[in-house]
């Protein structure tokens, strides 16, 4: 019965998105709509893009701000990879506001951060502008999205604007023998980091490593790993929770069956949505 909910849900939202496009609203049940605004410009550059999702039954202004942060090695992927999980969880979350954006790939010749970093901000400011308030955010992403979102909230967020962090199979620590495995790994070695952001000392492996930045003030950070991925051992999860445990950091770390990109199939999607929220209620209880 709940799979055919689900099928549901999916078949409906692929007819909005496949005859809908260009509507202004977004209806997932009866009592369930948001207002979109899709490819919305928040920099000069043409991958400075985000759709932006606010419920149409304007309320407060305590609702959270979800940002949905897209995977692909931090030099591949879109935003639209995330489109039908970002419906699912304004499914679940009614009253918060959804940002799905696209960020600045990195390549050879542009290093992923700062720059990935610098389009969180610049997405973050572009929101709090448009909404004319700060809210609390949220950080979510998957595989070099979650990376993304841990490093902006654990390093580049000097004024502590990021309530949370949900990391879905994001690399935490890139010294980890058992990522450097990954077939595109010599790229992180080079690519990642700008060589010219470095502070003396510290290698670029260790300067793009979440765990590195993990402090007392760090935010809330729940994790999703697969049992069977081959491009983020589940070495990670164990790395990461202890950094999180030294430092007395709020934190929930789950397990799905599946490989990397399995977490988003049926029935882990549901787990992990059913988790994210318990996980934010307990953390709007403190």
């Amino acid at each position: 019965m709940k799979k055919n909910i689900f099928l549901t849900f999916v078949f409906a939202s692929l007819f909005f998105l496949s005859t809908a496009c260009k509507e202004k609203k977004v209806s997932l049940g009866n009592t369930i709509s948001f207002d979109k605004e899709e490819n919305i410009r928040y920099g000069n550059a043409p991958e400075q893009s985000m759709d932006l999702y606010i419920p149409h039954q304007k309320s407060d202004n305590n609702r959270n701000v979800f940002i949905i942060i897209h995977g692909g090695g931090w030099r591949g992927g879109n935003k639209s990879q995330l489109t039908l999980f970002t419906l699912s969880m304004m499914q679940r979350f009614p009253d918060d506001i959804f940002v799905n954006m696209n960020y600045r790939l990195a390549s050879t010749t542009q290093y992923a951060i700062p720059n990935q970093m610098i389009d969180i901000q610049s997405a973050i400011a572009f929101i709090e502008r448009k909404l004319n308030y700060n809210p609390r955010l949220i950080l979510l992403g998957n595989s070099a999205g979650g990376h993304l979102s841990m490093m902006y909230a654990y390093h580049f967020d000097a004024d502590k604007k990021v309530k949370a962090v949900i990391n879905i199979v994001g690399p935490a620590d890139l010294s980890d023998p058992g990522f450097a495995t990954y077939e595109d790994y010599p790229f992180v070695e080079k690519h990642l980091i700008d060589p010219n952001i470095l502070p003396s000392e510290t290698s670029a492996i260790d300067f793009g490593s979440p765990v590195h930045w993990i402090t007392k003030t760090s935010p809330p950070t729940l994790s999703y790993y697969g049992k069977t991925d081959r491009v983020i051992p589940l070495t990670q999860e164990k790395i990461l929770d202890s950094a999180l445990v030294n430092n007395n950091v709020m934190h929930e770390s789950y397990e799905f069956n599946g490989g990397h990109l399995d977490w988003d199939k049926i029935p882990n999607r549901k787990f992990l949505i059913d988790q994210i929220e318990k996980f934010i209620q307990h953390i709007d209880k403190k």
